[in-house]
């Protein structure tokens, strides 16, 4: 489905942050793109989305080079991007995100669905603002539900963990195993939360700016967690969660 050929990103301040990346995913996998902090994962899903441009490098779908198309070109050929932090939006319910990303009027039974699907009842939130009076873990769940409203080929969810309770978190998993069970696309997440990464098809382990290595969750599983700090954050996943 997508393929990246020798894609290498430096910072502004000329610091090289990816370096030679190639890249294979399959249509219909969940592939989680995992590494230590800083080793470029961010970077490289923002470079799928369309949000960077590669200093040098290929970016195929579906055979095509779409290296050159920007963000809202490519999310009209089928790629969606949940951020890490998400935007929040004034003067806009989440009904109206909803139907937006959807791109037609829902009824009230499939707004209580997605809603439903990331923990939020929907009668408590349809009529309020995307705005600061959201917490942080309740605009991260209105965000992926708008993501899968949008029912797209390929989906990526940056660090979707961050900023969310442990309950919310038990039930995003449960999410993405639904997601995985009856995929008709293709999610990238981008992760190193053990239970994350014990979903996956595919595990990328992604450190300083290299591929290190690709392959299924068993043969991944041990080397990533080997690796310091993925390590770390999958012991601390407990640790992390708010409001």
């Amino acid at each position: 489905m997508i393929r990246l050929e020798h894609i290498s990103w430096s910072a502004p301040d000329g610091k090289p942050v990816l370096n030679d990346v190639n890249l294979d995913i399959s249509e219909g996998k969940l592939v989680v793109i995992t590494g230590p902090n800083g080793g470029g994962k961010t970077t490289l899903a923002r470079i799928i989305a369309g949000m960077e441009t590669p200093s040098s490098g290929q970016f195929f779908l579906d055979a095509r080079d779409i290296t050159e198309l920007d963000v809202t070109q490519r999310a009209k050929k089928g790629l969606s991007f949940a951020f890490q932090q998400p935007v929040r939006f004034k003067g806009i319910t989440v009904r109206q995100l909803i139907e937006i990303a959807a791109a037609d009027k829902l009824s009230q039974e499939q707004l209580c669905d997605v809603l439903g699907r990331v923990g939020l009842c929907a009668k408590d939130y349809l009529d309020r603002e995307v705005n600061a009076t959201l917490s942080g873990g309740e605009i991260k769940r209105i965000e992926i539900a708008s993501v899968l409203a949008r029912h797209t080929r390929l989906t990526i969810f940056d660090e979707p963990e961050a900023g969310i309770d442990l309950w919310s978190f038990k039930n995003l998993i449960s999410v993405f195993h639904e997601m995985r069970g009856a995929l008709q696309g293709t999610l990238i997440i981008i992760s190193h939360q053990e239970r994350i990464l014990n979903i996956a098809d595919e595990i990328v382990l992604l450190s300083n700016g290299v591929i290190e290595a690709v392959g299924s969750k068993e043969d991944m599983m041990r080397r990533v967690l080997a690796q310091g700090g993925v390590a770390a954050a999958c012991c601390k996943q407990e640790e992390i969660f708010y409001e």
